[in-house]
């Protein structure tokens, strides 16, 4: 599947506008069937290149999702990953900082579940919550996170600490093999509203929805400045920003899968081979188990 991320990927060599950056893309499926064949096909060749890179236990992938609520990143992981075999994907959600994960760093809560050789990590949100939410309502850090008071009487310096130490921080990883790709789901402000209306109108979708989306929807265009200046700020060679429309959920769930294969396939490696004594033995072993 050919696709051009001429303005849909962004590694610091270009600024990214969130008002030009579009939320509705040319199909890459012709049909409902077009589409799970080739969601299948994505699914089964991610899973045949996690496992030779639990082989080769070299590298690992990290997989960054952000957007607006309803954006669809629970069901995008699903969509992507769920062919593949679950001991080579840990997943990991960040809500509200709790008590002890406040006692640390901002970075600390993500740094501890970064993915192990030869596996595939998923952070549904982040650490760009604190370059997120925390600029939407920076009362959160200065109210409840526990900062001491010299560091937020700045919060611009603060804001562009917390950028400095992301770009270290995945730097670091990358240079230690896990290769990171960022996921922008950019959903439209009146496909939010359509997608919290079938929450609402669908009884099984009830629990998904609450008064706090709404809250939040009414922070729009902060939101939108919010990841704007973050994606600008902590695109890199090494960690790539994807604007991925969001409006199509399923041609949306085949773009991430065709980025998660193409940085598989980037990766150089293979599975061990054996020295000709290993060879040597596992005949010998062979030819035992013949006439057991």
């Amino acid at each position: 599947m050919e696709i051009d991320w001429g303005n849909l990927r962004f590694d610091g060599d270009q600024k990214f506008s969130i008002a030009d950056a579009p939320c509705d893309a040319e199909r890459l499926y012709t049909d409902k069937k077009d589409y799970r064949r080739k969601m299948r096909a994505l699914r089964k060749a991610i899973d045949a290149h996690q496992r030779m890179m639990y082989a080769h236990d070299r590298y690992s992938l990290l997989l960054v999702f952000q957007a607006m609520d309803a954006a669809g990143k629970d069901s995008t992981i699903r969509a992507v990953l769920s062919g593949v075999n679950p001991h080579g994907v840990e997943i990991s959600s960040f809500k509200r900082p709790s008590d002890r994960e406040l006692d640390y760093n901002f970075l600390w809560r993500t740094t501890v579940v970064m993915p192990r050789r030869g596996h595939i990590g998923v952070f549904n949100r982040s650490h760009y919550e604190e370059v997120l939410v925390c600029k939407v309502h920076p009362e959160i850090v200065t109210e409840y996170q526990k900062m001491p008071k010299e560091a937020t009487r700045d919060l611009n310096r603060l804001f562009a600490d917390r950028y400095e130490a992301i770009r270290a921080f995945e730097r670091y990883a990358a240079d230690n093999g896990t290769m990171i790709l960022k996921f922008f789901l950019n959903l439209s402000r009146d496909e939010q509203r359509n997608r919290f209306i079938a929450r609402i109108d669908t009884p099984e979708k009830n629990w998904k929805f609450s008064d706090a989306d709404v809250r939040e929807r009414g922070y729009w265009n902060d939101y939108q400045a919010a990841y704007q200046d973050a994606i600008n700020e902590t695109s890199r060679p090494y960690a790539p920003w994807f604007a991925i429309p969001a409006d199509d959920k399923r041609n949306m769930r085949l773009m991430v899968g065709a980025a998660v294969l193409d940085a598989l396939q980037q990766m150089d490696m293979s599975y061990p081979e054996l020295s000709p004594a290993q060879t040597s033995e596992l005949a010998d072993i062979r030819a035992r188990l013949l006439v057991d």
